[in-house]
């Protein structure tokens, strides 16, 4: 297990990676190594009519009963509710790519503030000034953070994970990957939705080869 590490596949917009955030925490708080791989669910920029916006309020409501993560009225009632809000990847992961370049690790605490500016306080978080103030909220550098949300190879790191998916047969975000000796193992996430410490100790099982 010592050589275990889990490779997420994600996208900072994905409702269902808000999902699965507690999972993610509490599989870093195990000590498990994590390699982010940012998707671009939300490609190219877009605004959303009135029948996706439904489908995705649906889709929350269900994410908040199963999994108690919180949605705030800024977002269900402003973000989601403006039909010109901009949907788009590419700035999150941008972000995401800059607190892990700042600090090896701090990719996860750049996406759960991102998620949690996103879905609690309806902030849009396509917007550059808009990640500097949140990664400086999160604590970062906004100088140091803003100069490297400028220069990550994002677009290459998208092509890359697209690959990866690709490659593995993956259909959606959030997939999660388990590499053990150099070879990567599906691994089944669904039914840990609301029950992070299980899924942590299930991830824990399947790397140390012990049936779940």
């Amino acid at each position: 297990m010592a050589d275990a590490i889990l490779h997420y596949i994600h996208d900072p917009l994905c409702g269902w990676c808000y999902a699965a955030e507690p999972l993610v925490q509490a599989v870093a708080a195990a000590g498990f190594p994590l390699v982010l791989h940012g998707g671009g669910l939300w490609d190219p920029a877009s605004r959303s009519d009135a029948t996706k916006r439904a489908y995705i309020r649906a889709s929350d409501q269900r994410i908040a009963t199963m999994t108690g993560q919180l949605f705030g009225a800024a977002y269900l009632d402003g973000l989601l509710a403006d039909p010109e809000t901009v949907w788009w990847s590419r700035p999150t992961i941008a972000a995401v790519l800059a607190g892990e370049a700042i600090d090896g690790g701090s990719g996860l605490a750049m996406m759960s503030a991102i998620q949690r500016a996103h879905y609690v306080g309806g902030l849009r978080v396509v917007d550059a000034d808009i990640l500097v103030a949140t990664a400086i909220a999160a604590g970062f550098d906004g100088q140091h953070f803003a100069e490297l949300l400028e220069q990550v190879p994002v677009d290459r790191h998208i092509a890359e994970t697209r690959a990866l998916m690709l490659g593995r047969g993956l259909q959606g975000y959030p997939s999660f990957l388990l590499e053990c000796d150099g070879e990567l193992a599906h691994v089944a996430h669904e039914a840990f939705y609301g029950r992070p410490e299980a899924f942590a100790a299930a991830l824990t099982a399947q790397a140390l080869g012990v049936p779940v």
